[in-house]
């Protein structure tokens, strides 16, 4: 991939060489691929922001930034909208295509949770709105579902995944599946795994791998880092960013 990246790199090792921290609060849906099996607490917005940058053998697409927010309006349930910034360019070619992609609005409900089993399950759904410009869209209304599971197979390591389909106005749809383990390092830094990948149109199967750290500077604020390839086609990505929840419930004194 044709891009500087020492500048990202070292401000998140900036950040990884300050800060405290007792205990891992923040749960997200970034870096990996597999959305979490848990909603952000009541009152509380989460900004999930990051730079991405992505080469296949067609195009190179850099999104900077692309946020996720998240507002949780009850106990189990929260809103989402995703926003994101997108310049893309044909390989081999001149053409710059840059602009705010498809909105995507969308909401979480966490359908079981038990502690004395470990076990999570969560079901999302988004759906996209045709804002872009053409040179940035399919120009289409479309839909992302999810079902998310998570288990904690002990104090420092968890397991979650996803299935999914995804709809973009024409053909059958994908459908899409995705496998994280999360091991947890220390009490600051965490590690996760994953294959991950789609069945296009049901038939043409795209398998991925990518890999990640997070870094947690306080209770609230959560910094990541990831690397991603395809296995069976040509794809590659690199992305970093922050995870920030914000509570708007008054603490009791």
């Amino acid at each position: 991939m044709n891009m500087n990246l020492s500048k990202p790199i070292n401000i998140l090792l900036f950040f990884f060489t300050i800060g405290t921290l007792s205990a891992q609060e923040i749960i997200t849906d970034r870096p990996d691929q597999t959305e979490s099996s848990s909603t952000v607490p009541l009152k509380s917005l989460q900004i999930e922001a990051g730079i991405f940058f992505q080469r296949d053998n067609r195009t190179q697409a850099n999104a900077y930034p692309s946020i996720l927010w998240r507002y949780g309006i009850a106990a189990n349930f929260e809103l989402r909208l995703l926003t994101q910034f997108e310049i893309n360019k044909p390989l081999n070619s001149s053409i710059l295509n840059s602009g705010i992609s498809d909105l995507q609005i969308g909401a979480k409900i966490q359908l079981f949770k038990r502690e004395n089993v470990n076990t999570e399950i969560a079901f999302l759904s988004h759906i996209l709105l045709p804002t872009a410009k053409s040179q940035i869209t399919n120009s289409k209304f479309g839909i992302i579902n999810k079902i998310a599971v998570s288990h904690s197979l002990t104090e420092k390591i968890g397991l979650g995944y996803n299935i999914g389909y995804d709809y973009f106005g024409t053909g059958s749809g994908n459908l899409t599946y995705s496998i994280a383990l999360n091991v947890s390092l220390s009490d600051k830094i965490s590690f996760y795994f994953e294959p991950y990948g789609e069945f296009s149109e049901y038939k043409n199967h795209f398998a991925s791998f990518d890999t990640g750290f997070t870094y947690l500077l306080k209770d609230n604020l959560q910094f990541d880092i990831s690397y991603g390839t395809g296995f069976n086609y040509t794809m590659s990505y690199f992305s970093t960013g922050f995870s920030w929840n914000i509570s708007f419930l008054k603490k009791k004194l």
